[in-house]
């Protein structure tokens, strides 16, 4: 996926989505500042980012959303809006592979 441009815009949108972090770092992982907005952009703020992106970016986003962003409501709304209805199952995080890791390395 292509990476935002470091914009006042994109500056903008990416303090209010991702306010824990620079955005001149939340920029460098588009897939996850898309999975953070789906969840917590205004109306304005998806404008600017699909100025940049095209549905097909944005289905491509959900498919590798990180586990953990995303809420349920957000997930079927942006799979429901994309065109893609049933929603798949949401990413979940695997706790018991990563422990099972450690056992067996």
């Amino acid at each position: 996926m292509k990476p935002l441009p470091l914009t006042e815009e994109f500056k903008s949108v990416a303090k209010r989505i991702i306010w824990f972090e620079g955005p001149e770092q939340a920029v460098r992982d588009p897939v996850r500042l898309i999975a953070y907005a789906m969840t917590y952009a205004t109306y304005e703020d998806m404008k600017a980012i699909r100025k940049h992106f095209s549905d097909e970016n944005l289905r491509e986003a959900m498919k590798k959303a990180p586990p953990g962003i995303i809420d349920p409501r957000s997930w079927s709304y942006w799979h429901l809006k994309l065109g893609q209805y049933p929603a798949p199952e949401m990413p979940r995080r695997n706790f018991i592979a990563e422990s099972e890791k450690e056992v067996t390395s």
